[in-house]
C-alpha cells in the first residue's frame, strides 16, 4: 500500500477501548477536523453532543443495537444536523455534510492515536427517539449517527476495501 495513504487505509472502527480519558485538547481537535468537511453552500448545518457520562454513554448503548463499545468507551459524540440549517433545507444535503463531518472525525480520532467507530442512528425511528429523548434534541435537529472514542485495546491491520467490480469508466 502506498505509505503517503496510510492514514486512510490504517482507519479502522475500534470496538474495544482501554481505560484511560481523552483530553479535551484531544476532542477541540476532534471537533475542528469534522468542522472542517465541505458543506453544501457552506451551510454547516453539523451539529455535535459531546457525552462522557457513564450514565448517559450506558444509556446510549442500550438504545443503540450494535452499540455495545460505547458504555466503555472515554466519549462518544453523537453527530446530529439542524434542517433548519441545512441547503434548501434539504435532509439529503444535511446527511451528505454530516457524512463528511464524521470521516473527518474519524480519521482525525485515528492520527490522534485514538480508536473510534461510527454507529448509525438515522434512519431508524426509534434510534433516533431514543436519541432526541436522551439528549433534550430540538426538533429540527436529527440525530444521524454516534461515535464512540477511546484509547484503543485492540490494533486492526490496515487494509484496503477496493473492488474493482465496483468501477466503470466513462458509461455503465
Amino acid at each position: 500500500m502506498d505509505e503517503k495513504l496510510g492514514l486512510i487505509f490504517g482507519r479502522r472502527s475500534i470496538r474495544l477501548y482501554s481505560t484511560g480519558s481523552v483530553s479535551e485538547a484531544a476532542v477541540q481537535k476532534l471537533l475542528e477536523a469534522a468542522m472542517a468537511a465541505p458543506s453544501a453552500a457552506a451551510k454547516d448545518p453539523w451539529r455535535f453532543v459531546v457525552v462522557r457520562s457513564r450514565q448517559t454513554l450506558s444509556e446510549i448503548s442500550a438504545a443503540l443495537p450494535n452499540g455495545q463499545m460505547l458504555a466503555s468507551a472515554a466519549l462518544g459524540i453523537a453527530v446530529c444536523g439542524d434542517l433548519q440549517a441545512a441547503h434548501d433545507q434539504q435532509l439529503s444535503y444535511l446527511f451528505q455534510d454530516c457524512s463528511a463531518a464524521i470521516e473527518n472525525l474519524l480519521l482525525c480520532a485515528h492520527l490522534l492515536g485514538l480508536g473510534a467507530c461510527w454507529l448509525g442512528v438515522h434512519p431508524r425511528e426509534q434510534r433516533m427517539n431514543c436519541l432526541k429523548r436522551i439528549l433534550s434534541l430540538p426538533p429540527s435537529v436529527v440525530p444521524v449517527a454516534c461515535i464512540s472514542i477511546g484509547c484503543p485495546a485492540e490494533a486492526k491491520e490496515p487494509r484496503t476495501r477496493f473492488n474493482r467490480d465496483y468501477v466503470h469508466f466513462e458509461r455503465w
